[in-house]
């Protein structure tokens, strides 16, 4: 089964902290390869392609200016960096002005982390009225570890189920990446920086 055609690519916190070295999520390199697979299908299409990048509080190793802040599949000229500092790509940034300003009514939604940032925007699309693709291959998390009194480790995989399953039935999950298809928008724009 093919997903109906989508008018933008979101990819969410691709950055070298959370994909990349020892604290990487399970099995990044085969996340990255997904969706790089998707990335280059958009790109080819015209769709709109927005990376969102998270600016971690000093410290963390997202934190702007250090290494793991930075955005491991390289934005085109013609693709938007939206910063933000919230899990809702949507809050405090410029995401619903880019996507409507392109006449986008279908995106879909990639990267890290299934049950924060991938959760949260893509609960606040749907709310904003997007219709909203999640390839179930596309987005991953880490581990939650055992801890005193809350018993066994979860899963990585489980913890991304869980995620999807709290979307609900208004979200079209699809099972592989490759299932999805892209389309051209009106227009083209220039890369731009978008900012609270």
């Amino acid at each position: 089964m093919v997903a109906a055609a989508v008018q933008a690519l979101v990819i969410v916190d691709v950055q070298a902290a959370f994909v990349t070295g020892e604290h990487a999520v399970p099995e990044a390199e085969t996340l990255l390869a997904r969706i790089g697979s998707m990335l280059a299908r958009a790109r080819q299409a015209g769709s709109l392609v927005i990376h969102l990048q998270n600016d971690g509080r000093p410290g963390t190793a997202d934190e702007p200016g250090q290494r793991g802040w930075e955005l491991h599949l390289p934005p085109a000229g013609t693709e938007a960096v939206i910063r933000k500092a919230h899990d809702d790509g949507f809050q405090g940034t410029g995401l619903a002005s880019a996507l409507l300003s392109r006449q986008v009514k279908r995106l879909a939604v990639a990267g890290v982390m299934s049950e924060m940032c991938i959760m949260a925007t893509a609960r606040s699309a749907l709310e904003k009225g997007f219709g909203v693709v999640l390839p179930h291959d596309a987005h991953a998390t880490y581990d939650i570890p055992a801890a005193p009194g809350f018993g066994a480790a979860v899963p990585a995989a489980i913890v991304a189920r869980v995620a999807e399953w709290a979307l609900g039935d208004e979200i079209e999950l699809v099972r592989s990446a490759e299932e999805i298809t892209f389309t051209g928008t009106w227009a083209t724009r220039a890369s731009v920086i978008y900012e609270a």
